[in-house]
């Protein structure tokens, strides 16, 4: 059985994105989410997927479509339509990340042992959210918070929580 980690970058209103385009950029944020990705399954939306000029390098890519007709050319991305077939395919693995969007982190919850969260410490508009996360079933167990700078527009603590 391998561990799911959810991980997001998401403002105090629980903002992701608008226009399939994040909100901010944090150069130290994009850092840590290669470090723990790499070398692992990502799960993602299609539309996520879309938003990338190619598939991150040393991940394979299981995206979710509803779109049966849907393919991609790159040999690392698999093309599955559901969410529990995505899981299927972690299944030798050690750890796996569901990487976003909205939809798919409400529909990953419930498979999800850990999140890792950039919590943005602004408010942003946006149309697509991180679920809210229940404290009756997760535990912060770790906190570490950075202050803006001359590459980061805004503060955000990095939130580990696991599932009680």
């Amino acid at each position: 059985m391998s561990s799911i980690t959810m991980i997001a970058a998401a403002a105090e209103n629980n903002a992701l994105g608008k226009d399939n385009a994040m909100l901010w950029h944090l150069p130290d944020d994009f850092k840590r989410f290669r470090a723990l990705t790499t070398g692992h399954k990502i799960i993602m939306g299609r539309k996520t997927f879309e938003s990338f000029p190619k598939p991150l390098p040393k991940r394979t890519h299981i995206i979710i479509t509803r779109d049966r007709s849907y393919t991609t050319p790159y040999p690392d991305c698999l093309v599955v339509h559901s969410m529990e077939e995505a899981i299927g395919l972690l299944k030798e693995d050690k750890q796996g990340f569901i990487i976003g969007g909205g939809e798919i982190y409400n529909q990953g919850l419930q498979f999800a042992d850990t999140i890792e969260l950039t919590r943005v410490h602004a408010e942003y508009a946006a149309d697509t959210f991180f679920p809210e996360i229940d404290t009756d079933h997760w535990k912060l167990i770790k906190e570490e918070y950075h202050p803006k700078d001359e590459k980061h527009a805004a503060d955000f603590s990095y939130l580990t929580f696991k599932r009680i």
